[in-house]
């Protein structure tokens, strides 16, 4: 049974299998559950392997959050949390991993569901604690390209806006933070598939691609679907502002603020 055919019939990806069989991740045990009842292993068997799981040491800093977020929410901290680079196209909003505080909570304010106090925090803290991974010892790297969009479109304040701006300027100054600004001018361009995330793993066997939809989160891993987006991100690469023109034109937009 392929990786892929194995996951499809869990409900996870090819990703999280390969990381299950080699011990690279945190494991959840109902996925280790059904995975035994796939490969037909005896009861006594998967009773075994289970309690394994359930009393496993290493565990996502995100694990007592578990029965309280999605499990959409759950497989990206999981590939994050273990990805060596990730590679963001965004077109909306400045991405959840170089987002302030203030920004990131008028952007909850924002939600079409209205949502209250506690909760608006809860959600910005896991955003802020996902991005501890930028400041870890051996940290992924952060490839962002922003459409000239997410910097003009002021949210919250124009003070929170000065102040997210600022975090852009001094994150592109870091050594595993490369960002780009792909600007009006450049006109139509390559990025008819929306904003999305390409969170790598070890081996770009194990590649994933993210989009966050307005229906759900949408996770792809066929190599006709890697394709797609992999040449997408080039293209809007070689589109966009290198890194100090991108870096100037952020100052100017703050500047305009």
């Amino acid at each position: 049974m392929t990786l892929e055919e194995a996951g499809r019939r869990v409900g996870v990806s090819k990703a999280t299998v390969s990381r299950y069989e080699t011990q690279a991740g945190p494991v959840k045990w109902p996925i280790v559950d059904a995975l035994c009842r796939e490969y037909g292993a005896s009861d006594a068997e998967r009773e075994a392997i289970v309690n394994i799981a359930k009393n496993a040491r290493q565990q996502g800093w995100w694990s007592p959050l578990a029965d309280s977020i999605p499990e959409s929410m759950n497989l990206l901290l999981t590939l994050e949390d273990e990805a060596v680079r990730e590679d963001h196209f965004c077109c909306v909003y400045v991405p959840g991993l170089l987002q302030t505080r203030d920004y990131s909570t008028a952007l909850q304010q924002a939600n079409e569901l209205r949502l209250g106090h506690e909760e608006i925090e809860r959600l910005v803290d896991i955003r802020m604690r996902r991005q501890q991974i930028l400041t870890r010892p051996v940290p992924p790297h952060l490839w962002a390209i922003l459409d000239e969009s997410v910097l003009r479109r002021v949210v919250g304040s124009p003070e929170i806006m000065r102040a997210q701006l600022q975090r852009l300027i001094t994150a592109n100054e870091s050594s595993n933070v490369t960002l780009q600004v792909l600007p009006f001018s450049m006109g139509a361009h390559a990025a008819a598939l929306g904003s999305f995330v390409i969170l790598g793993g070890a081996e770009p066997s194990l590649d994933v691609v993210y989009v966050d939809l307005h229906t759900g989160s949408v996770f792809m891993e066929t190599e006709e679907e890697l394709t797609r987006y992999r040449l997408a991100f080039e293209y809007l690469r070689a589109q966009a502002l290198d890194m100090e023109a991108s870096t100037s034109l952020i100052h100017r937009i703050c500047k305009e603020l």
